[in-house]
């Protein structure tokens, strides 16, 4: 299990790890990329979003789910009462693959450890696979999204005990009006998995936030969407 550490030292080693990635990840992808897509929201984040790969706008802009795929995202979070700025969002892969073509297994190789990093700082009560690549990836399964999705799982990852919850990727919902409502529906369940989860990390955490918190009149702010943009 990952060592309880304060909010603070792992928001400085998130932040860190962004400022190293952004100029030298030298990923296959790295010449015909834009800007690196690190993650963007609350570094503190309860619940952790993990796409396929950015796309075109995201490539430009530097920050994930940022176009139509991303609008239905926000649509979602509002519904059961979140904004962007409460959760953590990202993808497998931190490059856009040439023409949106799938992510290519040596180049998920590439980035899976910086995913299992940010995991571990960020330390999530529930990960929201979005879709076949990150379902597979962060479950260890070969089952597709189709025969998984909206069903929690129970595991380690990075260390930590979390539920992974299998999500219809917000693209191909779409596409299709059915797959749309499943996915707001599954979606409707996350508040409920997030209280199920809050009290077995609680205990720990506070242990380490504690001291942190006694040498500062205010909690320091997580860093949120600007910080990690491009």
């Amino acid at each position: 299990m990952v060592a309880a550490r304060s909010a603070a030292e792992r928001r400085e080693e998130l932040v860190a790890l962004y400022q190293r990635l952004k100029d030298c990840h030298d990923c296959p992808l790295k010449a015909t990329r834009t800007k690196l897509v690190f993650g963007a929201g609350n570094a503190d984040a309860e619940v952790m979003f993990v796409g396929e790969a950015p796309g075109a706008q995201e490539d430009l802009e530097g920050l994930p789910f940022v176009g139509r795929a991303g609008q239905l995202l926000n649509e979602l979070l509002s519904e059961i009462g979140l904004r962007r700025e409460d959760v953590w969002i990202n993808n497998v892969l931190m490059c856009r693959p040439p023409g949106n073509r799938d992510p290519l297994p040596h180049e998920i190789e590439e980035c899976e450890p910086f995913l299992l990093e940010r995991i571990r700082l960020i330390q999530p009560k529930v990960i929201c696979t979005l879709g076949n690549f990150a379902t597979k990836l962060l479950s260890g399964q070969p089952t597709g999204i189709t025969r998984c999705c909206g069903r929690p799982q129970y595991r380690e990852i990075a260390g930590l005990e979390v539920v992974l919850y299998p999500l219809f990727h917000p693209a191909a919902a779409l596409r299709t009006p059915a797959t749309k409502e499943q996915l707001r529906q599954d979606m409707a369940r996350l508040p409920e998995l997030i209280e199920q989860q809050r009290p077995k990390l609680e205990a720990a955490l506070a242990a380490a936030t504690a001291p942190a918190e006694a040498e500062a009149a205010e909690p320091e702010p997580a860093p949120q969407l600007g910080l990690f943009g491009g």
